[in-house]
């Protein structure tokens, strides 16, 4: 239990301290624990509010912890409410009254505070860089297959061929803005809460700029209260993991959904599938459809962070201790499912020649008619009228658009009979996606060019400090 009870006539009780403990959670803030009370160890000594012999030895015994905990020779104990008082109750056991100086200056309020920011700098760093590489592998699969002729889809209905490089890099591009956010978000948590103590500061002369800078921040965080009370870098964090698992959740969906037999586009490794309990032939794409779930537990963890801290009076209230676990599985379930996505594309494999065939002539290349109508002079509203009027029959007759007659196609408009040929050309749906050369089409000229922009960005700025 806690030692905390000088103002208390008997101990805490046991089921308030099973349901108060965080210990577990706060395991995994070890190094940043360990890290943040070798700073404030040092700053002590600097300072002179403890001998330079009494933070030498602070130190040592703090480096000595961390060995134990990771080597598990030693482990806290259901007495220990969190890993703070813990880590002390250890160094005064290992250095008595030596141990107990370290908590001058300092409150477990901006310690948790300082934990969470190191925490979450070391771990927006590794999204980084698994964005990063998730990005570098998009390329790749378009450089090896990006030429590949495919429908492309609005509202899940064909509506142009385009190339599957095309699709791909709307993704990857998708992923540069994760990394902007993320990038962003650093920049406003990178400030240490450190010596901002209970709320209100301390009357001893510490040098907060000190610690912030052995601690790597750009600096501290100036008010106290607001070191110690706030949480929107969390809340902030969490909600560009949410924005980044929808995107990889809509990636995951496109993998499900062309993995099937209907699709038949993609084939998921299957180190990424798994059969079923009852139907041999099955090749569930269970990587991709847990990534598509995971997305939802991301944003419910956002939602958790922003609901903990709403109406919340400052400085500091026991409810934040709420935040760490939602907080942490946000993190962890971006960065694994990064990771998988990277996975899944590195080993995908693509059947390039899946539509070449079937897109020849298909109902999605009647807006080349009306675009080819526009170019003749038509005003493309009434383009479009007329194509839609020849789609129409053509279902009715049960034709594809490239087995219109020409006379009958004349009916429709003079221009779209011309030279034997020309409706055949215009109906090519290679030919057709290349057709759209503008600033970001689907052209391979405009994928090259694109790809070639995000390969520089990626040699240039490989990933996060």
């Amino acid at each position: 239990m806690s030692k905390l009870r000088g103002r208390f006539e008997g101990p805490t009780g046991d089921d308030m301290r099973r349901f108060s403990s965080s210990l577990e959670v706060d395991l995994r803030m070890l190094d940043e624990e360990i890290d943040g009370s070798l700073a404030h160890a040092l700053m002590l000594g600097k300072t002179g509010l403890i001998s330079t012999t009494e933070a030498k030895q602070l130190r040592e015994g703090l480096e000595t912890i961390r060995e134990e905990l990771r080597s598990e020779s030693w482990r806290p104990g259901d007495e220990h409410e969190d890993i703070h008082l813990a880590i002390e109750a250890r160094l005064v056991d290992k250095l008595g009254n030596v141990g107990k100086k370290l908590h001058t200056a300092r409150s477990r309020n901006d310690q948790v505070a300082t934990d969470v920011r190191l925490w979450l700098k070391r771990r927006v760093a590794r999204i980084d860089a698994a964005l990063r590489q998730l990005i570098v592998t998009l390329l790749r699969r378009v450089e090896e297959d990006g030429r590949t002729l495919m429908p492309g889809y609005t509202h899940l209905q064909r509506g142009q061929p385009i190339l599957l490089g095309h699709q791909i890099l709307a993704h990857a591009w998708s992923l540069t803005r994760d990394r902007d956010r993320f990038r962003d978000a650093l920049d406003r948590l990178d400030r240490s809460p450190l010596g901002a103590c209970a709320m209100a500061g301390t009357p001893h002369p510490i040098d907060r700029e000190c610690t912030a800078e052995t601690l790597g921040f750009a600096g501290p965080v100036e008010n106290a209260m607001d070191a110690v009370a706030a949480r929107d870098h969390e809340q902030e964090v969490a909600a560009h993991c949410a924005i980044c698992m929808t995107q990889l959740s809509r990636m995951a969906e496109e993998l499900v959904l062309w993995s099937s037999t209907e699709f038949g586009l993609v084939r998921i490794d299957e180190r990424y599938a798994t059969g079923s309990s009852i139907m041999p032939q099955k090749r569930n794409p269970d990587a991709a459809e847990l990534v598509r779930g995971k997305a939802a537990t991301v944003s419910g963890n956002l939602q958790t962070l922003l609901s903990l801290v709403r109406s919340l009076p400052l400085a500091y209230n026991r409810d934040l201790q709420e935040s760490r676990g939602a907080l942490f599985d946000a993190v962890d379930t971006t960065v694994s499912s990064i990771e998988i996505m990277t996975g899944m594309w590195d080993s995908l494999h693509v059947h390039r020649e899946r539509f070449e065939t079937e897109l020849r002539g298909d109902a999605s290349l009647a807006t080349e008619l009306a675009d080819h109508l526009a170019s003749r002079g038509v005003p493309f509203r009434e383009a479009h009228e007329i194509v839609g009027r020849l789609v129409l029959w053509c279902e009715r007759q049960g034709v594809a658009l490239d087995e219109i007659p020409a006379d009958k196609a004349a009916e429709f408009h003079p221009e779209l009979a011309g030279e034997p040929d020309a409706l055949s050309a215009l109906l090519d749906p290679r030919a057709a996606a290349e057709r759209r050369s503008s600033l970001g089409g689907t052209a391979w000229s405009e994928i090259r060019r694109q790809a070639r922009l995000l390969q520089t960005a990626m040699e240039s700025d490989p990933a996060a400090p």
